[in-house]
């Protein structure tokens, strides 16, 4: 969940800065790790083209880390934290940050609580007390509270009225059943109604400690800047948080199950077990995944699926590698007429899939494109932090920005082969069909 909040000169600046943040090459950054005073450890990017500094802090576990009986309440806490910190109110606090030209977002998710930071050079010792506040003393004020559950409600009630939506809850349901993962971090009508102000108190603690945090900074600091900064903006976080949930267990057994929708078009997903970015084979299977049904129009499904037959707009296949389970999923969307003709065709593709054949241009047009696209991931301060916390949180060394590429250049056709027959397994490929969906056994 992202604020922005800006008076019209502000706002003139930070534009201004945002787009002279050139892109950066990924083999032009130099990672710093910092260790502040306090032991607080850091990844930075030194770039003082401009007076401008991004910071970006990860606390691992993020909803998946709601006490049992409380789901949603981590979420809420998030959207929550700005609402108020310290001596200021939630328009207090709003205008103090509108006054410094700062922007601070909170957001969760199932893995990690993220909070992103930008802050002018002039201003950080005072954007960073402000963002302290609402990290180590936010308030949680009743009527923010109230207002702020109000929107979750509506988030939670829209969900019940969306294809898409019914589908991703049907989907993590029948997939991961009790795990956390298996429910929406929003929660339910019912624990959302329920959560009390220290319930928010208490899930800050679980998720927001040390032991969970990952951070790093990119622009105008010098590590000798960095580390203090970290020790008054992070130090008084509790040292130790929850526990995390113990791994998930994916369950695929094959077959499709319906849930009825008023609608003329069908939402599908599927899905199987998959792998992890730490798995030895796992840049064999980004690269057969991005043949399979990653790689737009060029991709087998997408040809099969919807050039030749016109099933459908869209379709695409991901590995979805969660902290607690790995799965290979995909999605698209079909007249209810046609659903189970595009069924077919995936089980067909995902058949041909798992004997790992593929040609030599499909292995070097994936290569060029996944190798070609990465660098352009690197085009700011804000979304190179970014990148360098995810790293962090998949327990990655500084030096993957240098050798990504060449792990996917190094993948052949007989490791595709090897990771297809190992990985996929199209006897237990499970559909979720949302809508009404004519001709499904």
């Amino acid at each position: 969940m992202i604020h922005t909040r800006f008076p019209i000169t502000a706002r003139l600046v930070m534009a201004s800065l945002f787009a002279f943040v050139l892109a950066l090459p990924a083999r032009a950054i130099d990672i710093q790790q910092v260790t502040s005073p306090g032991g607080i450890k850091a990844w930075l990017v030194e770039n003082h083209d401009i007076p401008f500094t991004a910071l970006d802090i990860a606390f691992r576990g993020g909803a998946s880390l709601d006490a049992k009986g409380k789901r949603g309440a981590i979420n809420l806490m998030t959207a929550t934290l700005e609402e108020g910190a310290g001596e200021k109110n939630s328009q207090q606090f709003a205008e103090a940050e509108e006054a410094l030209a700062a922007q601070f977002g909170f957001d969760v998710g199932d893995d990690s609580l993220d909070i992103s930071a930008r802050m002018l050079t002039e201003n950080r010792d005072k954007s960073v007390d402000l963002l302290r506040e609402a990290l180590v003393n936010p308030r949680f004020d009743q009527s923010a509270i109230e207002r702020v559950r109000q929107q979750v409600l509506a988030v939670i009630a829209s969900d019940k009225q969306n294809p898409n939506d019914i589908a991703a809850e049907k989907f993590r349901e029948i997939t991961y059943g009790d795990h956390p993962y298996g429910s929406s971090l929003n929660g339910t009508v019912e624990s959302v109604k329920g959560l009390t102000r220290e319930d928010l108190f208490e899930a800050k603690d679980r998720v927001m400690s040390r032991d969970h945090m990952v951070v790093s900074a990119v622009g105008d600091i010098t590590p000798e800047e960095l580390g203090p900064m970290l020790d008054k903006l992070l130090g008084d976080l509790p040292a130790k948080g929850a526990d995390m949930p113990p791994p998930a267990d994916p369950t695929f057994k094959g077959g499709v199950t319906t849930v009825d929708f008023d609608s003329p078009q069908s939402v599908v997903m599927f899905g199987q077990k998959g792998i992890g970015l730490k798995d030895p084979d796992f840049f064999a299977a980004y690269v057969l995944n991005q043949i399979v049904g990653a790689g737009g129009f060029s991709s087998r499904l997408m040809d099969e699926v919807r050039e030749k037959r016109g099933l459908t707009y869209g379709i695409a296949s991901y590995i979805v590698d969660k902290d607690l389970a790995k799965t290979w999923q995909g999605s698209f969307a079909s007249a209810n007429e046609k659903v189970a003709e595009a069924i077919s065709v995936v089980k067909e593709q995902w058949q041909k899939a798992a004997t790992g054949k593929v040609t030599d241009k499909e292995l070097e047009d994936a290569k060029t494109y996944l190798t070609g696209a990465y660098p352009l991931r690197f085009d700011g301060n804000g979304t190179i932090a970014g990148i360098l916390t995810g790293m962090q949180l998949n327990d990655m060394a500084p030096s993957y920005i240098d050798t990504r590429n060449d792990k996917v250049n190094a993948v052949t056709k007989d490791d595709v082969q090897r990771v297809a027959k190992r990985i996929l397994n199209p006897d237990n490929l499970t559909f979720v069909v949302v809508g009404r969906p004519q001709g499904l056994n």
